[in-house]
């Protein structure tokens, strides 16, 4: 389980390694435009139930880490829709990741 360290205070977000390496591409993106934004998300099972928001700007301290020392492969598509997400008004929602079904 990998997480996200945000804000002075360190505030940290408990996310699934995959998950996180498909966000940080998506959050970099927009960061690195100077863009703000919100991330949402359900909180993991061990945590009390609910779900979080918080808002995203390049000039709050962020820091991923991750329990895997490899970086995983990542699934384009996945990265595509968390990319419409954030682009939305609603900001980032942290979505299942969708797997393609090949025909063979």
């Amino acid at each position: 389980m990998g997480s996200i360290s945000y804000g002075a205070g360190a505030s940290v977000i408990h996310i699934e390694d995959r998950a996180l390496a498909h966000l940080k591409i998506v959050i970099a993106t927009k960061l690195r435009r100077n863009e703000s934004f919100t991330l949402s998300w359900r909180h993991p099972a061990g945590e009390a139930v609910g779900r979080s928001t918080i808002w995203l700007h390049p000039s709050i301290p962020l820091r991923f880490t991750f329990d895997e020392p490899e970086p995983p492969a990542l699934n384009a598509r996945w990265i595509e829709d968390l990319m419409h997400s954030a682009n939305s008004t609603g900001g980032i929602s942290l979505v299942d990741e969708m797997v393609d079904g090949g025909d063979g």
